[in-house]
């Protein structure tokens, strides 16, 4: 199986206030909207998506509609730094701070209308314990 394309779905209960927020605080479009769904595209990279639904729409199944919850969406940036700081001055509600951790992000936590964490990330250094828990080539830095 080829998967041609991968993106979150946040259900929710009020869909435009949801696009809202992302479009307003995050670089991203809409590229569909309806009253029960709107698509929205990274106005930076056509390959990052994020749609959001009204979560007792009837194309879902019964047994699973409701509302996104513990969720953590993370968004890599190249300035996090500046991020943070919008964040600040339009008041989004920080629920940690920013800073580097030795994993090997510096990063801070906001969250969207509906309660869902957004993790604003910049990859840096590992420390050299992190590092060597990479498996391959693929370490943050």
């Amino acid at each position: 199986m080829k998967i041609s394309s991968f993106y979150p779905v946040l259900m929710v209960t009020d869909v435009t206030a949801t696009a809202a927020f992302y479009v307003r605080h995050f670089p991203f479009r809409a590229v569909f909207e309806s009253d029960w769904y709107v698509h929205l595209q990274s106005q930076d990279d056509p390959s990052v998506n994020l749609a959001i639904l009204q979560g007792d729409h009837a194309t879902i199944p019964e047994r699973g509609r409701g509302r996104t919850s513990s969720m953590l969406l993370n968004f890599e940036v190249d300035d996090v730094d500046e991020v943070y700081a919008r964040a600040l001055e339009n008041g989004l509600p920080i629920d940690l701070s920013l800073r580097d951790e030795d994993f090997g992000q510096r990063h801070f936590i906001t969250h969207d209308p509906n309660g869902v964490l957004i993790d604003v990330i910049k990859p840096i250094a590992p420390s050299a314990e992190f590092a060597a828990q990479y498996l391959d080539e693929t370490s943050p830095t």
